[in-house]
C-alpha cells in the first residue's frame, strides 16, 4: 500500500491510497467516525439557569462544543487508574458564569488550564435577557463516536475511485465534452482534448454521454482511491488519521490471533 497526500491542513486531509481495495478504505473511514477518541463534555452541574432554555438543552449544546484533545495526556475514564472517580488523567473541568443582557458563547466556558480552552470561541449557547443568569460546572472526558455523536471528531469523510479519462483518435474536438464538464477539467489544446487536474473528476461521465463519436471513456480505478475527511478542530487531521490506522491495526491483529 502507498499513501500520497494531496492536501493537508489542521482540519482537512485529502490523500491517494494505492494498491488497496474499497473495503479497506471504508474500514478506515468507519474507524475515523466511530473509534477515534475525542474529548467532550459528559457531566454538567447547573447551579443557576434563569434563561429561556431548559437545563438539558444547555447541557446538550455544551457537549457538542469542540474541545482540544491531547491523546498523549488523557485516557478513557473507565480505563483510568482512578477507577472512574475522575482525575487529571481522565477528566477536564470547565466553569461558566454569565449574567445578561448578553449572548453566552463557547468562549465563556473557562477551562481549569488554558491548554484545554475551547477551539472555537464564537459558538452561541444561549441568549440571556436582563438579570438572567447561567452558572455551571462541567466535566469533559474521552469517548468515541460509537457511543455518542458528541465524541465524533470526524465529519465530511468520503472516498472515490481514482479517475481515468481516455480520449481516442476518433475525437474531432467538437467541444461538447469540454462544455459539458461540470469541473472544467477538459481543455482543447492544439486541436486535441487534454485532461487537467484529473483528481477533480467526479466520475459523472457527462462528457462520455454527450460525445457523438464515443471518443471519450471515463472509468475509475478500484485499487487507487482518493480519500478525504475533515475534523471539528478537536484533533488535527493527521493525528486523527494516524490514530485510526493504529486502532485498525490492533483490531486486525486481534482478529488474526483469534483465527
Amino acid at each position: 500500500m502507498k499513501i500520497n497526500i494531496l492536501e493537508e491542513d489542521e482540519t482537512f486531509m485529502k490523500i491517494i491510497i494505492e494498491n488497496t481495495t474499497p473495503h479497506f478504505v471504508n474500514a478506515i473511514r468507519r474507524t475515523l467516525l466511530a473509534d477515534v477518541p475525542k474529548l467532550a463534555i459528559e457531566n454538567v452541574t447547573i447551579y443557576d439557569n434563569t434563561s429561556a432554555l431548559f437545563d438539558e438543552i444547555i447541557a446538550h449544546r455544551l457537549s457538542l462544543i469542540p474541545l482540544p484533545t491531547d491523546l498523549d495526556l488523557l485516557v478513557k475514564r473507565e480505563e483510568c487508574t482512578c477507577k472512574g472517580e475522575g482525575c487529571p488523567s481522565c477528566t477536564v473541568h470547565y466553569t461558566l458564569s454569565k449574567e445578561g443582557e448578553c449572548t453566552v458563547y463557547s468562549g465563556d466556558l473557562k477551562a481549569e488550564e488554558s491548554s484545554w480552552a475551547v477551539k472555537d470561541e464564537n459558538i452561541p449557547i444561549v441568549r440571556l435577557l436582563k438579570n438572567q443568569r447561567l452558572i455551571l460546572e462541567a466535566e469533559a472526558e474521552l469517548g468515541s463516536g460509537r457511543k455518542h455523536a458528541k465524541w465524533q471528531a470526524i465529519c465530511g469523510s468520503g472516498h472515490k475511485y481514482y479517475p481515468s479519462i481516455e480520449v481516442n483518435e476518433e475525437c474531432n474536438v467538437c467541444m461538447e465534452c469540454v462544455n459539458s464538464c461540470p469541473r472544467n477539467i477538459l481543455k482543447a489544446k492544439k486541436k486535441k482534448i487534454v485532461v487537467e487536474n484529473v483528481e477533480d473528476c467526479i466520475l459523472c461521465k457527462t462528457c462520455e454521454e454527450v460525445c457523438g463519436k464515443d471518443a471519450i471513456k471515463v472509468s475509475g480505478d478500484p485499487t487507487k482511491i482518493i480519500f478525504q475527511f475533515e475534523t471539528d478542530g478537536s484533533l488535527t487531521a493527521k493525528r486523527a488519521f494516524m490514530e485510526a490506522l493504529n486502532i485498525l491495526y490492533k483490531k486486525y491483529d486481534e482478529l488474526e490471533k483469534a483465527l
